[in-house]
């Protein structure tokens, strides 16, 4: 994808108003890979309109991918949704727990340990909760009582 001269700017729903140079700072980046797989950049773009994702929630690692994504959104006249960069969780020397970061797995036997230590971390007001059930069902409150005054900018259609 050539990429134009000129500042991308956008409204995240957690970060604020992002800038990037998509010209300086990534440049022309490819879609289709040499394996002849189509990259994930026009991938997830193409996937979200397909299934008329109307709002995107990723780690912050993400964030610096969405001036493309908007760059694609554009080019192939689809609709942009509304974005929302949540802060990832690190180890103690700030490394994502990721599995390919050979992080500790959840355990599977007791899940509700994770999910009200993620919902911590996410700044979520969630009562401990006494089964997983009952967490979804207020984790799902809290969610939008935490993000339902962001000053969101409307999906463009």
């Amino acid at each position: 994808m050539r990429v134009p001269a000129g500042e991308s700017t956008f409204h995240d729903r957690a970060v604020g108003t992002v800038h990037q140079d998509l010209e300086r700072e990534v440049g022309d980046f490819v879609v289709r890979r040499a394996d002849g797989f189509w990259a994930y950049q026009l991938a997830v773009v193409v996937d979200d309109a397909a299934q008329g994702v109307t709002d995107v929630v990723r780690g912050s690692d993400l964030l610096d991918s969405t001036p493309r994504q908007r760059l694609l959104q554009d080019a192939l006249g689809l609709p942009r949704p509304r974005t929302l960069h949540v802060p990832l969780v690190v180890d103690a020397g700030g490394r994502k727990l990721a599995k390919s970061n050979g992080a500790a797995p959840l355990d599977p036997a007791r899940p509700l340990p994770a999910l009200l230590a993620a919902a911590c971390h996410l700044q979520l007001d969630v009562a401990d909760t006494r089964s997983v059930s009952s967490f979804w069902e207020e984790a799902t409150r809290a969610w939008g009582r935490r993000w339902a005054n962001a000053d969101a900018a409307p999906p463009r259609r």
